[in-house]
């Protein structure tokens, strides 16, 4: 490769070399705009402060893109032997043997999977030294159709009160798809199993009080026209997109953290920031220390029984 190929960038005690930065991986039209590897790689190294915290000492699946979001995917859990050795890995149990999975601790880190086109991080729930109890508990809002965000919002709005309702704080994020991600800050003191069901009881409290609108349906054809709250990433070895990861859309939206006061502000859409202004909501502090306020689910269950029983 010539110069122009190759650029290096200085993150910590590391250089990494970033390979063809001027590689298209979204191409622009209809509106979107175009980015290239480089842009990729200058836009996690300045949201790095702020997404490190979300990434350190958890397992990741990485979803690869080399030839940008118009070419084929693949979706990488074990680490390749080529990986250089400062990068962290976690050996994990899975049926009938263990996967190695990259962890990111560091920018550096952050910026060589920029360069691998991994264009969306996909963490889990769960930590190094404690990967079978889960420390945060997701809810998926995933609407019926592309254009239909109000029902993600009214279905924000109403989970956000029961969970209140719960004594459970609670964190809201912008996928970067097509809904919204309502998350709720754990102890780690419960087993996948524990946390999945208790999910499962809120979301179909939920539904009991608003079948017309809300389902937990799992198959696509028994949904009709209604939002799905999908709890299934509670569940060991399940992913969801990590804070302030890029999404493989046209124009690079961005799953983006969100105060509950932005849930009305005009044009909030699921893909309502991009690379071009994600960081800038980031130094907005949306979360507030939200996500230090770690919670068993003990007292929680037993107000969600007695609202099950009532």
């Amino acid at each position: 490769m010539t110069g122009d190929d190759v650029r290096t960038v200085r993150a910590g005690k590391h250089t990494v070399a970033v390979h063809r930065p001027d590689k298209v991986l979204f191409p622009g039209g209809d509106g979107a705009k175009e980015y290239t590897k480089g842009d990729l790689v200058d836009y996690y190294r300045s949201v790095a402060p702020f997404m490190l915290p979300h990434l350190r000492g958890r397992p990741l699946m990485l979803e690869r893109h080399p030839d940008g979001v118009t070419g084929p995917r693949f979706m990488q859990k074990n680490t390749p032997d080529s990986y250089p050795e400062w990068i962290s890995r976690v050996e994990v149990p899975k049926e009938g043997g263990t996967v190695c999975h990259t962890v990111c601790d560091d920018t550096a880190t952050l910026l060589y999977l920029a360069d691998q086109a991994s264009l969306t991080l996909h963490r889990w729930l769960s930590r190094v030294g404690s990967v079978e109890q889960p420390d945060r508990m997701v809810f998926d809002l995933d609407p019926a159709g592309d254009d239909d965000f109000a029902a993600v919002r009214e279905a924000a709005r109403l989970l956000g009160e029961l969970l209140d309702e719960l004594s459970l704080p609670s964190a809201l994020m912008t996928t970067g798809s097509r809904g919204l991600h309502v998350i709720v800050p754990l102890n780690g003191r419960h087993d996948f199993d524990e946390v999945r069901q208790f999910a499962k009881d809120v979301a179909d409290t939920l539904v009991a009080g608003h079948p017309d609108r809300l389902t937990t349906a799992a198959r696509k054809k028994d949904r009709g026209d209604r939002l799905y709250l999908d709890v299934q990433r509670n569940a060991y070895a399940q992913t969801a997109v990590a804070p302030f990861t890029v999404r493989a859309k046209p124009g690079a939206p961005v799953a983006t953290p969100m105060a509950w006061t932005q849930l009305d502000a005009p044009g909030l859409d699921a893909r309502r920031w991009t690379i071009a202004d994600a960081v800038e909501q980031a130094r907005t502090n949306p979360w507030a220390g939200v996500m230090a306020k770690r919670r068993a689910l003990g007292p929680a269950r037993r107000r969600l029984n007695a609202l099950m029983r009532s």
